[in-house]
């Protein structure tokens, strides 16, 4: 369990963690990517796992890349201009896959990948409200732009209960039941600061914890307020359908909660029939959809996490898409 490193953690020398793409090369590897390709890197962020993939598939590999972030799009756009028509970015969620393709007019991919952690320079502003190494507003939207809850709207409009199941749900925090009621007391909670005080306050720092007390609130409340675990669970579905028979997916998680609802997926999907496991024949004929590539996650390596920390956490699953008919 635990967020990207670089919530707790200063980046490497001369370059932002957010433009390192993690697991790099095992990315390109899991997809197969290939010259003559289409793919679809659905959280395009900076852009860097999108270059290594254009890089890889010259000369006529073509990439769409997605992201919800509005200025993470725009920062995509600037860094793959020089690869031209080859790559097209969109601001949307990745749950819009279906959508965005059929108005692209892409009718199948050889490869999608979702990268779930988020970049350093959305962190490193204190206006998005993503951390609290420098004081800001309670925002945590991913998309400004959408108009849902912010942070600040959960954190002073919950009720007690409501709060407390909000941190355990998605940031496993053990002490979230003295949180929520702290948070209650102190309202209104004002700022991403005032917020990391009152946590701080209330459990203070564990010796055995290499964590800020605030991190794991800080996740929940991100992760709530994105709807995070909700729309990856509609927009998978819609990946492993877009591909064609043969074609990859690949998925970089940074969290247990994501990470678990991922590979719970892929078993599902290599499994195929959904009967109950009682039930003495299939009656529900539904065939397996994947097949899985990688039994353990792909983690990265020692080297990697010396010169990127913010990799520590990822975990990289793979699978392939069957053939209509099962082998």
């Amino acid at each position: 369990m635990g967020e990207p490193a670089h919530l707790t953690q200063p980046h490497p020398a001369g370059e932002s963690a957010g433009h390192i793409p993690v697991l790099r090369r095992e990315v390109l590897e899991g997809l197969n990517v290939r010259a003559g390709g289409w793919y679809l890197d659905a959280t395009v962020g900076g852009g860097g796992h999108a270059a290594a993939i254009l890089e890889a598939t010259v000369p006529d590999g073509r990439l769409l890349g997605l992201d919800r972030d509005p200025e993470a799009a725009a920062r995509a756009a600037a860094r793959l201009r020089p690869f031209g028509e080859r790559a097209q970015i969109v601001h949307a969620s990745y749950d819009r896959l279906n959508e965005v393709l059929r108005d692209a007019g892409i009718p199948s991919l050889d490869g999608v990948l979702f990268d779930l952690g988020f970049s350093s320079w959305q962190v490193d502003d204190p206006e998005r409200g993503f951390a609290f190494r420098a004081d800001g507003p309670l925002d945590m939207r991913f998309d400004p732009q959408s108009g849902g809850p912010t942070a600040g709207d959960l954190v002073n409009g919950l009720t007690e209960a409501e709060l407390t199941d909000l941190l355990r749900r998605y940031g496993e925090e053990p002490h979230s039941r003295r949180i929520a009621h702290a948070i209650v007391a102190a309202r209104p909670i004002r700022s991403t600061g005032h917020l990391a005080d009152v946590i701080m306050a209330t459990v203070g720092r564990s010796r055995k914890d290499r964590l800020h007390p605030a991190t794991r609130t800080f996740q929940a409340l991100r992760i709530a307020v994105n709807r995070e675990l909700e729309t990856l669970a509609q927009a998978l579905p819609q990946a492993v359908a877009a591909l064609h028979p043969g074609g990859r997916l690949a998925v970089i998680t940074f969290h247990s909660l994501e990470d678990r609802l991922v590979k719970q997926f892929l078993k599902q999907e290599e499994r195929g029939c959904i009967c109950p496991p009682e039930a003495p024949v299939c009656t529900c004929g539904r065939m397996p959809t994947l097949k899985i590539l990688t039994r353990k996650p792909v983690v990265p390596d020692a080297e990697e996490i010396a010169a990127n920390p913010r990799s520590r956490s990822a975990k990289l699953r793979v699978a392939v898409k069957q053939s209509a008919v099962s082998d």
